[in-house]
């Protein structure tokens, strides 16, 4: 069975990409792989859901990816694992049909986060390399159970190129080029 994914059944929910969490991570491509991500929702207009765990202990979303997302982005803050426990995000998300989640940290909060819209009924892609954990053990353990569950795993540019369909779209060489 084929997943009909569109830019207007879609929506990318950004899991706390955070200054604290960002800096504890070594080596890791997550950040830039997000900034690709909100780079990509503002050129084709897909709906950016935005979550920050305890932002006054863990900073805010990096600038990198702050400042690259939609206007018509909606910022979360939380302290539950799991975001859609937090008061009207999951209004937020609406009646899309696919969520592309994605952020730190993948066993924690992008997996608790995922299970809960897998429940709702939502297709999930777990997009692998715009996520990541403090220890690679439990990196692999959220992406495997997370699969395991239902959710799809794809790559950042697997899910550039599925929301633009191609080359014939008009944003083909804008969206290309943040991956060159």
């Amino acid at each position: 069975m084929a997943i009909d994914i569109k830019v207007e059944n879609s929506a990318f929910l950004f899991i706390d990409i955070q200054e604290k969490l960002v800096a504890m991570l070594t080596k890791n491509k997550c950040a830039k792989k997000a900034e690709i991500l909100a780079k990509t929702a503002k050129i084709l207009g897909i709906k950016s859901i935005i979550t920050e765990q305890y932002p006054q202990g863990l900073g805010s979303t990096i600038p990198d990816v702050k400042y690259s997302l939609p206007d018509s982005a909606v910022f979360f803050e939380k302290t539950s694992f799991n975001a859609l426990i937090t008061e009207g995000l999951e209004q937020a998300v609406g009646n899309v049909k696919n969520v592309f989640i994605f952020g730190i940290e993948t066993h924690i909060c992008v997996y608790q986060t995922a299970i809960a819209l897998l429940e709702k009924g939502y297709n999930v892609f777990v997009v692998k390399d715009a996520c990541a954990s403090r220890e690679t053990d439990e990196f692999k353990a959220g992406i495997n159970l997370m699969e395991k569950e239902g959710a799809k795993i794809l790559t950042t540019e697997m899910v550039l190129f599925e929301m633009l369909k191609s080359s014939k779209n008009p944003f083909f060489k804008e969206v290309q080029a943040l991956i060159k």
